[in-house]
């Protein structure tokens, strides 16, 4: 497949992006693209989500999958995680491109979480990644899968996880970008969004339990 990862430079995307180049052909899209990696699956293309919806989608021509793991980390919410995020939708469709895949937020889409643990202090990027879901669901026709881990740790992984969690845990990005990859072509997880943190159930395991 041919994939583009949005993103591809951050602590996850560049993650994700190695991971995936095993097995596909891989675009890492940034602002500022920087070739780290020499695998031959991997190439580095200049994306800017403050630019429009065309210039956006001149970047996922033939494209099979794009994935959105972005983040502005509070600078710039408005503008990259959420107005942002919806041209990436709106580019995808208008390239023709079906499978899109979201790194989101946990309890992004139940606002009635966000006074719990560590989301108390992040109202503003809870409201974007909010509406930012809710358009993909609502607003789009896309094949998407939204994944809404809790809080991001630089640990090791351990590849098992737990998901339609009910508290907002926390996540090696390690498993993160397992379960992210395990995401793409595992048919059970289209057209969901799936609540995780780190637990006891192997990734495969879990997401096989979507119905």
């Amino acid at each position: 497949m041919k994939i583009l990862v949005i993103g591809g430079n951050g602590r996850v995307g560049s993650l994700l992006v190695n991971k995936l180049a095993a097995k596909h052909q891989v675009l890492a899209g940034s602002r500022n693209p920087k070739p780290e990696n020499n695998s031959d699956n991997i190439e580095h293309v200049y994306i800017d989500l403050l630019s429009d919806v065309d210039a956006i989608s001149k970047s996922m021509n033939s494209l099979d999958a794009v994935y959105f793991v972005s983040g502005s980390r509070g600078k710039n919410l408005l503008q990259i995680d959420l107005h942002g995020a919806i041209k990436t939708m709106q580019a995808a469709e208008k390239a023709g491109v079906k499978r899109y895949i979201m790194l989101s937020s946990v309890f992004a889409l139940q606002p009635e979480h966000w006074k719990e643990s560590f989301l108390s202090n992040l109202t503003d990027y809870n409201i974007a990644k909010h509406y930012a879901d809710l358009y993909l669901t609502t607003q789009t026709q896309l094949d998407y899968t939204i994944l809404q881990p809790g809080a991001l740790k630089e640990e090791s992984g351990t590849g098992k996880i737990e998901i339609n969690v009910t508290n907002p845990g926390s996540n090696s990005i390690a498993n993160v970008v397992d379960t992210l990859d395990s995401i793409l072509e595992n048919d059970l997880t289209f057209g969901k969004v799936i609540l995780m943190h780190d637990g006891d159930t192997p990734i495969d395991v879990a997401l096989n339990q979507l119905r």
